[in-house]
C-alpha cells in the first residue's frame, strides 16, 4: 500500500494566534489532488473557544476536515498518542503541533518519504524538521551532505512527523512493554530528565532499544516558533531554520547501508569510527563532549582527560565530524587510549571555551561576541538589583 494520502492531524491546545498561523501554511501548501483529509484535534482547555472557532471556519479546499474538541484534557503526550492511532484509520498520518510554520512542498517531501520507507524496517519514522542545533549541548550543528536528500537520525521529531500505520503500530507495541523508562548510557541524560509526560521521550528510546531511525530531510519542510504552551515558557528564535520553498517533486534517497549521514541520539556521526580505521565497538564519538564514561577502549572527544593522547584535531570545518575525516591537526577534539593514564596533558582551557563558542555563533566575530556578553550580563546585574532594591 502506497501512502499518497496521509491525513494531516493538527495538535491544537490553547494558542489561537500559532493555530492561525499554521494552517494558513497548511492551505498555502501544494497538494497533487483534493483528497487530503484535514484533522484538527484540540485538547479540552476551558478557555479555548476561541481555538474552536478558529478550526471551525477555517475553509479547507482540498479535501474533508474533521475537527475533534476533546471533552477532558489529555495532556501533550496522551494528546499526540491518539494523534498517531489515527494512522490506523487512514494509513499514514502527519502531525503537526500547532507552534510550527511549513514549507509549501511539505505535502509531497512526505508523500516520498513514506513510500521510500513503507519496506524498510530500519525507519521508525518520517522528520519535517532538520535540526541545526545539538539540542544537549546547544550548539551548532549540521548533517553531512552526502549528495542524498535526506539523513538518519536515532532521534524523534516532534516539530513536523510522519508515520505510517506499521510504524506508528510497533511503537505502540513497545510502549506497552515499557510504560516506564529506566536510566540508561545510550539515552542522553537531557532526554531521561524530561518530564514522563514527554511522548518524545518514550519514542526516542524506543529507536535507540531497536536499532532505528527517523529519516530527517536535508532542508526543512517545516520550522518552530516555539510559542509559550505546556512545555515552553517563553518563544524563541532559536530553532528557526531555513525552509524548502521549491515545488519540488523527486526527491533522492539514502538506504541506511549507503548513507554518510547517520547520526546517533547524541548528534554523534556514526561514520567517523570507520573513517579512522576503527570497529564502533572499540571507539567512542564524543564530538560535543557530552557522552557518559563507557568501557570503549578509544575516545574522540572535546573533553580534556589524563589518558594517553593518540592525536588532536581542530574544530574548524563544518559539519564537525568533517575535521576528522580530512584529518585537520588542532587542539581542541582529542582521541585518547583509554587504558593508559597520561596526567601532565597540556590544559588551555579558556582558548578552547572561546573557540568553541565562536564555532557555534557562526558569524560572530571576536569583538561581537564580547559586546553581547557583557550585554546579557548587565541585563543580568540590572534584574538582580531591581528585585532587590
Amino acid at each position: 500500500m502506497r501512502n499518497n494520502n496521509p491525513a494531516i492531524v493538527v495538535v491544537a491546545y490553547n494558542r489561537p494566534k500559532s493555530l492561525t498561523r499554521l494552517l494558513k501554511s497548511i492551505q498555502n501548501a501544494y497538494y497533487p489532488n483534493k483528497e487530503v483529509t484535514l484533522v484538527i484535534s484540540i485538547d479540552f482547555s476551558t478557555d479555548n473557544n476561541y481555538v474552536f472557532e478558529i478550526a471551525e471556519n477555517f475553509e479547507w479546499n482540498y479535501g474533508e476536515k474533521k475537527v475533534i474538541r476533546h471533552s477532558e484534557n489529555l495532556g501533550l503526550k496522551k494528546h499526540i498518542i491518539s494523534c498517531g492511532d489515527l494512522s490506523q484509520e487512514y494509513g499514514s498520518v502527519i502531525i503537526l503541533e500547532d507552534d510550527l510554520y511549513l514549507s509549501p512542498n511539505f505535502f509531497n517531501y512526505t508523500i516520498s518519504a513514506l513510500n521510500f520507507s513503507q519496506d524498510k524496517d530500519y525507519i521508525g519514522g518520517v522528520a519535517l524538521y532538520n535540526h541545526k542545533i545539538n539540542v544537549h549541548k546547544g550548539e551548532y550543528f549540521m548533517a553531512l551532505d552526502d549528495g542524498f536528500d535526506n539523513w538518519y537520525f536515532q532521534f524523534a521529531c516532534s516539530w513536523g512527523q510522519a508515520w505510517n500505520a506499521t510504524q506508528w503500530k510497533r511503537f505502540k507495541t513497545w510502549l506497552s512493554d515499557n510504560p516506564t523508562l529506566v536510566k540508561a548510557t545510550a539515552i542522553p541524560e537531557n532526554v531521561s530528565n524530561w518530564s514522563d509526560k514527554s511522548w518524545l521521550k518514550f519514542f526516542i528510546a524506543y529507536l535507540i532499544n531497536s536499532n532505528t531511525y527517523f529519516l530527517y530531510p536535508k532542508v526543512s519542510l517545516s520550522t518552530n516558533f516555539n510559542d509559550p504552551g505546556t512545555h515552553v515558557g517563553q518563544d524563541s528564535t532559536a530553532y528557526q531554520v531555513e525552509l524548502l520553498y521549491d515545488q519540488k517533486e523527486t526527491y533522492h534517497f539514502s538506504t541506511l547501508d549507503r548513507s554518510e549521514a547517520v547520526y546517533d541520539a547524541f548528534f554523534e556521526s556514526q561514520i567517523v569510527a570507520k573513517s579512522l580505521g576503527y570497529q564502533n565497538d572499540m571507539l567512542e564519538i564524543d564530538l560535543y563532549g557530552y557522552k557518559p564514561v563507557n568501557e570503549k577502549r578509544f575516545w574522540l572527544t572535546a573533553k580534556r582527560l589524563q589518558k594517553k593522547q593518540l592525536y588532536a584535531y581542530t574544530r574548524s570545518l563544518k559539519p564537525i565530524e568533517s575535521n576528522i575525516i580530512q584529518q585537520l591537526h588542532g587542539n581542541e577534539l582529542f582521541l585518547y587510549d583509554m587504558t593508559v593514564d597520561e596526567k601532565n596533558n597540556f590544559i588551555k582551557q579558556g582558548y578552547a571555551d572561546y573557540r568553541r563558542i565562536i564555532y557555534s555563533a557562526k558569524v560572530l566575530s571576536y569583538k561581537r561576541a564580547t559586546l553581547v556578553l557583557k550585554k546579557l550580563v548587565s541585563d543580568r546585574i540590572l534584574k538582580f538589583l531591581g528585585k532587590t532594591n
